[in-house]
């Protein structure tokens, strides 16, 4: 199995600059400049081609004038000469069309031109939407679907086998996302959301494509051609809807299909065959999935979905194992659960490798007994709900794209009497039963709850009274026979609290909450810090960064870490009057990588300039059907995230005080 290993550097990288993939040069951090690093990085990691095989910025002998193509590519062990270029790749910032009359497709068609043994180019703008790649045979350009990768055939290109497929370990995936979605809205004549369900569903054809026998996932140049090519192209895609739709009801309705044109669906199949999903790091496919279910799903319930690294940072915290039940009770897209789910199967795997024969070829018989414990624990471990039901159709698909558990997930609203929530998610019995938490609930002033139905499940939703003498709060008694006095509306997260105790189980069960800090320090709600303090012991306090949810939220935030206490602390500290004394744990996520517009953030030194992370990459190819591994060492610029730290000092801090 692959594996990194990460060390810092001591070189910096001047401000405004960036440290090229391929030569380690420093150049000038601009929009085009990012799309042709994310270029460069694929062209190593996913079609596999050597860095020193690859010349940044070549220059070229174009009639009587000099130009630089962005990227050249030569064949192996051969000089770097023009007339060895063997493909051309022109990369531009998301603003510049393909038919722009000096950057656009043509600039690249003149550059292979002027390069007659170029057989191959690319274009592309990157998040802009639009990437076109040729081949020239004969002086003429005939557009294809992809570059072949190293030692590939066209054809495997054309029609990839499950050997050629590729790990997406860049925003190449994002932008293909991106190049789909827009592809759709501006074709099919669908607004944003409803192109984002169409792409999902032929994603989902794609995942299940990748678990079958035989691939049909695919569209050749020449069946993108014409309308008969189309057909065929469509027809393959619906036999393997029809089976997805077969497989999970929970999702797709009995008659669903996809709605889009033949000649939409070969353009989308084309930008998608070359990845293989199901093995695609993880971060790597959350970060184009949530950025493109983001700009379509994002509701008006308080839903700001919660950063990948804080994510990471409360998973790392509480560690789960395959033994854990996992909860997120406000899932959104699912996020929390989708990382835990991902770090107890590293766990998983772990395990099973330690039984293999060959750690870097396992066994079928080894192989499927792996995948069989991953999908037993993902569908009897992981359960997330949400009242929102196109967040959680979303956050199946999200599951399902990351090795499933999509079963676990329900749409129902959290704070309802159980009772009433639907029979299979009743079936759970999820209250007191849950080992781990984790949730980042909906939160704000504009959408209280007010139904005293809800209100009256509650000790938060009491009234509660101040003794100045004693400082402390207490719920008011109601006279004889008469029902407890309830407030009138309180803000979601208020309740979501005692909820999320609610689902612990007593004297272990801990969480991972996500809260504004009102909830953790405005006078007002004194009484609900005071509840916390009766029922659970505060494990640790992370006060994160205004900006951990910028841009598109400013509220200031906390994550909350507590365990539930059992029922006899809590009556000791009753009769006794006196809580037990303990030592909590606090720290200041004030770097978390990004600033208020979401523009990453570096670390820097004193006079600014970025710091480098060095790092090794363990890449796998195929060769003469042999299985080769090579060691890459990569150097990028280092973000400024302390939140992995945190991480970690909290667990060493958590061996030492551990109850």
């Amino acid at each position: 199995m692959p594996t990194n290993t990460v060390t810092l550097s001591a070189l910096i990288v001047p401000q405004g600059r960036v440290v090229d993939f391929i030569d380690d040069t420093f150049r000038k951090e601009t929009p085009e400049e990012y799309v042709r690093q994310e270029i460069e990085k694929s062209l190593v990691r996913e079609y596999k081609y050597l860095r020193e095989e690859i010349a940044v910025e070549f220059g070229v002998k174009l009639g009587s004038s000099r130009k630089r193509v962005d990227l050249a590519i030569f064949p192996e062990g051969v000089a770097h000469k023009q007339e060895h270029v063997w493909a051309i790749i022109e990369c531009k910032a998301a603003d510049v069309p393909s038919t722009d009359r000096e950057d656009g497709v043509e600039q690249l068609k003149s550059y292979m031109a002027g390069c007659l043994n170029a057989e191959f180019g690319m274009w592309t703008n990157g998040s802009g939407g639009e990437r076109y790649c040729f081949r020239k045979v004969r002086g003429a350009f005939q557009e294809i679907n992809d570059l072949p990768a190293k030692g590939k055939s066209l054809d495997e290109a054309e029609k990839p086998s499950r050997e050629t497929l590729t790990e997406a370990k860049s925003d190449v995936l994002l932008f293909a996302f991106q190049r789909c979605h827009n592809y759709i809205a501006g074709n099919q004549g669908l607004h944003k959301a409803e192109a984002f369900w169409e792409l999902l569903k032929v994603i989902f054809c794609k995942i299940a494509d990748e678990r079958s026998e035989d691939l049909s996932f695919y569209a050749t140049s020449t069946e993108r051609q014409g309308i008969n090519g189309h057909l065929k192209i469509k027809k393959r895609i619906d036999a393997i809807f029809t089976g997805v739709r077969e497989g999970y009801p929970t999702i797709f309705k009995p008659n669903e299909a996809i709605d889009l044109d033949p000649r939409v669906i070969a353009y989308i199949v084309s930008q998608l065959q070359p990845f293989y999903l199901l093995k695609s790091d993880v971060d790597v496919k959350g970060k184009a999935y949530e950025e493109i279910v983001g700009s379509n799903l994002r509701g008006d319930r308080g839903e700001f979905f919660t950063p990948r690294n804080v994510c990471r940072l409360a998973v790392s915290m509480l560690d789960p194992c395959p033994s854990d039940l996992v909860l997120d009770p406000a899932c959104g897209t699912g996020g929390f659960i989708t990382i835990a789910m991902n770090h107890v199967m590293k766990k998983i795997e772990a395990s099973e490798m330690k039984k293999w024969r060959n750690k870097e070829n396992p066994a079928p018989a080894e192989w499927r007994e792996l995948h069989r414990r991953i999908g037993e624990y993902a569908n009897k471990k992981i359960v997330g709900i949400d009242i929102n039901p196109s967040l959680v159709r979303a956050a199946k698909m999200n599951m399902v794209m990351n090795n499933d558990g999509s079963g676990g997930l329900y749409q129902a609203n959290t704070l309802e009497r159980p009772v009433t929530w639907n029979e299979k998610l009743r079936e759970r019995d999820l209250i007191g039963k849950v080992d781990l938490l984790f949730t980042n609930p909906p939160f704000g002033a504009k959408i209280r709850v007010d139904d005293p139905v809800i209100l009256e499940q509650f000790d938060v939703a009491r009234v509660w009274d101040y003794d100045e003498k004693m400082d402390s709060y207490s719920m008011r008694e109601p006279p004889a026979r008469e029902p407890p006095a309830h407030q009138k509306a309180l803000p979601p997260e208020v309740l979501f609290v005692e909820r999320c105790v609610q689902f612990l189980k007593p004297g272990t069960g801990r969480m991972a909450i996500v809260l504004p800090d009102g909830v953790l320090g405005a006078p007002g709600l004194a009484y609900v810090r005071e509840w916390l303090l009766q029922n659970t012991r505060i494990l640790a306090s992370i006060d994160l960064h205004p900006d951990t949810f910028a841009p598109r939220n400013s509220t200031q935030t906390s994550l909350l870490v507590v365990q539930r206490k059992k029922a006899t602390e809590i009556e000791i500290e009753r009769v006794t009057g006196k809580k037990a004394d303990y030592e909590l744990f606090m720290a200041l996520a004030n770097h978390v990588g990004h600033d208020k517009r979401g523009n990453v953030t570096y670390c820097r030194d004193e006079d600014g300039n970025a710091l480098i992370e060095s790092h090794t990459e363990r890449q796998r190819e195929e060769r003469d059907g042999k299985t080769l591994y090579r060691t890459v060492e990569i150097k990028q610029k280092l973000v400024d995230d302390n939140t992995q730290d945190i991480a970690t000092t909290f667990k060493q801090w958590l061996s030492e005080h551990a109850a």
